[in-house]
């Protein structure tokens, strides 16, 4: 039996939308073109579009609700359960927790990161969200790589990316607004601060090979791998030797052109192309996109991003809706390895969204199904009367 029937939406089917219904049955796509039968859950999508959901392989505003505040700290399991809420009503049905180990005490530390760990896969069964755990290694995080290394091994990370921040850190120590944002973030004194960076810096000779090692683990576990901030060329080579195919936020066309030559998945930010440009002055994702040098975007720090920038891309004549949207489906989708989502087709993981488009920029998200339940609804008069179902058969003794 079909569970849900949506009907008549302007549906993303390939590369076209095309006015159709769409049935659901258990967690997957079960007809395109479907009539209602005996649906348990009829909902109208007449004058909505129906787009698959958004994969985000690269999402780290949870650290919001951890630590709302410098030094205010809120229990995880409560953070979590908040950002489900926030990514499955921006349409994000498939979420990367992009949760940074550095060498810093704090909210970035090793023990913030096995408690997101465990509590990712604690309370997985929980949220109405796919949710699984990026890892964002810092390279001068050496102490780290052994307990990595198993965790690779033992298939509790689901995307693995190499970070390098050490430069950026040791420039702005000069700068006491940065500075004294870092240190507030490690809970050390300043006096404290300074030793801990001096000593990680002293270490540098030994990260090239640190880096050789978890990328072999990662290999070894088929985790995919990114890496973070590419600055030349001969960086995303290196990489890409190291079996890296995804270049995340290249900082200059040059090297995004050399990741888009080698067919290299090449990721921005969202948040880049809705406020028009970079936080930090760097490359230009719409730009990047429009060059055929961007071939995924990520929520980066700000959820609502991924669904604001693909009308925004429309808006902006950059690509058709049609295209924009798989920036945020399908080619994360088959970045990460999920072949069974990101587009809309029978036999597909149900995650399906329904989307108001009549004002301009600004697309209102009216239902959200993920793995073929109803997660979200902000328009209950979508809700059609329930079909009549199916008379149950009396079993008379003998």
């Amino acid at each position: 039996m079909t569970d849900i029937f949506i009907e008549g939406g302007r549906t993303l089917i390939g590369s076209e939308l095309a006015e159709t219904s769409l049935g659901v049955s258990g967690t997957d796509i079960a007809q395109i073109d479907a009539s209602r039968g005996r649906a348990r859950l009829a909902i109208d999508a007449r004058n909505l579009l129906v787009l698959p959901g958004i994969v985000d392989l690269h999402g780290d505003a949870f650290e919001r609700q951890m630590m709302p505040r410098a030094g205010v700290d809120f229990p995880i399991d409560v953070a979590l359960a908040d950002t489900d809420r926030q990514v499955i009503s921006n349409g994000i049905t498939t979420v990367f927790h992009a949760t940074t180990w550095s060498w810093e005490p704090g909210l970035r530390s090793g023990d913030n990161a096995r408690r997101l760990l465990e509590a990712i896969e604690r309370q997985r069964p929980q949220f109405a969200a796919d949710t699984r755990f990026h890892l964002r290694h810092e390279t001068y995080n050496l102490d780290a790589e052994d307990e990595i290394g198993r965790w690779l091994a033992e298939g509790r990370v689901d995307l693995f990316a190499f970070n390098d921040h050490m430069d950026g850190v040791v420039a702005d120590i000069s700068n006491p607004r940065k500075r004294n944002r870092m240190v507030e973030r490690t809970g050390l004194s300043s006096e404290e601060f300074d030793k801990l960076v001096a000593h990680i810096v002293s270490r540098a000779a030994d990260v090239p090979a640190s880096i050789t090692r978890l990328a072999a683990a990662a290999r070894g576990a088929e985790v995919r791998m990114l890496s973070h901030d590419d600055a030349t060329p001969a960086m995303r080579r290196d990489f890409r030797s190291l079996g890296v195919a995804l270049a995340e936020f290249p900082v200059n066309e040059e090297t995004a052109r050399e990741a888009a030559d080698h067919g290299d998945a090449i990721v921005y930010g969202a948040p880049n192309v809705v406020r028009g440009g970079s936080h930090t002055g760097w490359t230009k994702a719409s730009d990047m996109i429009e060059k055929g040098l961007c071939s995924v975007l990520a929520s980066d720090y700000y959820y609502p991003a991924p669904l604001l920038a693909a009308f925004r891309l429309a808006a902006d004549g950059v690509l058709p809706l049609t295209e924009a949207w798989k920036l945020i489906s399908s080619a994360p989708a088959q970045a990460t390895g999920l072949t069974d989502r990101g587009t809309l087709a029978a036999g597909q993981r149900a995650d399906i969204l329904l989307v108001d488009d009549s004002a301009s920029q600004r697309p209102r998200l009216v239902a959200v199904i993920a793995a073929g339940k109803l997660v979200h609804l902000t328009d209950a008069a979508r809700l059609l009367a329930t079909a009549a179902a199916p008379a149950r058969e009396t079993v008379v003794a003998a």
